[in-house]
């Protein structure tokens, strides 16, 4: 039996029916509900969300601002999307909150970035006693507070996951001890150019995630869940989920992104790759010339998944309070998601989309299941506003650890408390720069 997504502020009506259909939502429809109880209360004239790319199959993100638009023609909303680089969008975003120009009503932030631009006045909180919060899932909903308050509400959530090739492969590996056995062995078969583990390895933030992911999956960890910093307490964990990754990647350890490893991971050239479940669709479509490689999909060896995604923000700036926060409850409700997963393969940040007839059937069993797993044991990183600051000197340490043999630096617990707390780095000092 189907599944029913309830809408939170009233029945629900089908723009494209035209007719009430109570509280009983048939999902396989096309229109999007508004969640607004009074349309006439919102502010008249554009709504600009500001974003990066829209990796979504179809553009599913503005199929939804379309959807909104036709509801509310008097509070069109339109995305702006910004560099597929995250740190390019971060720039942009804070340059553009900076200015003061009231020109952005919405922020779409990395689940990283909304303490940030909260600590900074950028965003507005949330009133949490109008938001059911217990129906999104908690990893996700964590993201969005900061200093005991509600500053977002996440739009898509994401994970890292293990892609395997199935037809090598019984199974997938259960510890990353297995994933290197599997690893070695490939690499023993003489004329076979199937190799390791494509991962997202140039410096940037996947970079980060998959360092995280190795040292977590090694049983270390950097900082703690009261945010605190304690590399110096797991050197032995770090330095084994970094050696491994050494002797699993592909070798140098080339600096792949999410593009770049999907690629070499279709090409039949990596026996597993680490990447987003947005991977998962486009691996499964056939490209001109070329069939689709046969792969499954696991949570990552150990549960050691970080979580990602995205976070809806209302500017502080905006001269449209309420149409923004309409606007973002409405691309989070759980018809907005259940669109955006099962058309678009962003996954859901409502609950009960996971158990949607539906989406279910869209996608081949067990997949749902194992995206909801890997979700479910997902670890979040520091929700600092100095993070990125974090996040900058972790992966120049790990970088050099990786492609130049240099040893992790002595004071690397000290150089990621200062970073964390927004310290300069003194002169002459030997801070990644």
């Amino acid at each position: 039996m189907m599944a029913r997504l309830r809408n939170w502020q009233r029945p629900l009506a089908w723009s494209s029916a035209g007719a009430v259909v109570g509280i009983v939502a048939v999902l396989v429809t096309t229109a999007v509900t508004s969640v607004v109880n009074d349309p006439g209360r919102l502010e008249p004239g554009p709504i600009v969300i500001l974003s990066g790319r829209d990796d979504s199959l179809g553009a599913q993100r503005q199929q939804l601002v379309s959807q909104w638009n036709l509801l509310h023609p008097q509070s069109p909303a339109r995305i702006v999307e910004l560099s597929a680089l995250a740190d390019a969008q971060r720039s942009e975003m804070l340059a553009r909150a900076q200015s003061g120009r009231g020109e952005i009503d919405i922020f779409n932030l990395d689940v990283t970035w909304t303490a940030e631009f909260a600590d900074a006045g950028y965003i507005q909180s949330l009133d949490e006693t109008r938001i059911p919060v217990g129906s999104f899932l908690t990893g996700p909903m964590d993201t969005c507070r900061y200093s005991g308050q509600l500053w977002a509400l996440p739009f898509n959530t994401d994970v890292g996951l293990l892609y395997y090739r199935s037809d090598l492969l019984d199974h997938p590996p259960a510890t990353w001890k297995a994933l290197e056995d599997d690893v070695t062995m490939m690499r023993a078969r003489s004329g076979n150019d199937v190799d390791g583990y494509a991962g997202q390895f140039a410096d940037y933030e996947g970079l980060t995630v998959n360092a995280l992911e190795l040292i977590r999956g090694a049983g270390g960890s950097i900082v703690d869940n009261q945010g605190d910093v304690v590399v110096e307490d797991h050197l032995a964990q770090v330095s084994e989920g970094l050696d491994r990754l050494r002797v699993i990647a592909p070798t140098g350890v080339p600096e792949l992104d999410e593009t770049s490893s999907t690629q070499l991971f279709r090409s039949g050239k990596a026996l597993f790759m680490r990447n987003w479940p947005v991977a998962y669709r486009s691996l499964a479509q056939e490209l001109e010339g070329a069939p689709a490689v046969r792969f499954g999909v696991a949570p990552l060896p150990a549960g050691s998944g970080v979580l990602g995604g995205q976070n809806l923000a209302v500017s502080a700036d905006t001269a449209r309070p309420r149409a923004a926060r309409a606007l973002v409850e409405f691309l989070t409700s759980d018809r907005s998601q259940q669109i955006l997963f099962e058309r678009g393969g962003l996954p859901a940040t409502r609950k009960v989309v996971y158990s949607d007839q539906a989406v279910r059937e869209r996608y081949p069993s067990p997949y749902v299941a194992t995206l909801e797993q890997a979700l479910e044991g997902a670890e979040l990183r520091p929700a600092q506003p100095h993070y990125a600051r974090f996040s900058q000197v972790f992966r120049t340490a790990i970088d050099g650890y990786l492609r130049q043999n240099a040893p992790l630096p002595d004071d690397i617990q000290d150089q990621l408390v200062g970073a964390l707390k927004g310290r300069l780095a003194p002169a002459g000092d030997n801070w990644p720069r």
